[in-house]
């Protein structure tokens, strides 16, 4: 499975951030993970150097291997809050699909 991670020009896309963007994604969808082709991770800030309370964003795209792609995205006050954001919401999607293909 291939994981892909794209930031903004306001995001420093260092590998000690995606090594901890991985992490996330391990701890919060890694038992989806035999099941999926790809993920990528959009972060954003809209409000650049300014800050703000909600002004980060992570939008996940997962890739199932036999299925439509599923996203789900979370905006929050530092990076780590919204990839938990929005792996949350993702895993509920793809429990919703997964469980949909098993027929529960």
């Amino acid at each position: 499975m291939i994981i892909q991670l794209n930031t903004d020009n306001h995001i420093d896309g260092t590998e000690a951030l995606e090594a901890r963007v991985n992490a996330l994604l391990e701890q919060h969808l890694g038992r989806f993970f035999p099941r999926l082709s790809r993920i990528e991770v959009y972060l954003s800030d809209s409000n650049s150097t300014k800050g703000g309370p909600a002004d980060k964003r992570c939008a996940i795209e997962a890739r199932l291997q036999s299925d439509a792609p599923l996203g789900a995205s979370h905006d929050d006050q530092d990076i780590d809050r919204a990839v938990r954001g929005a792996c949350d919401k993702l895993k509920a999607l793809l429990d919703t699909r997964i469980g949909k293909e098993r027929g529960y």
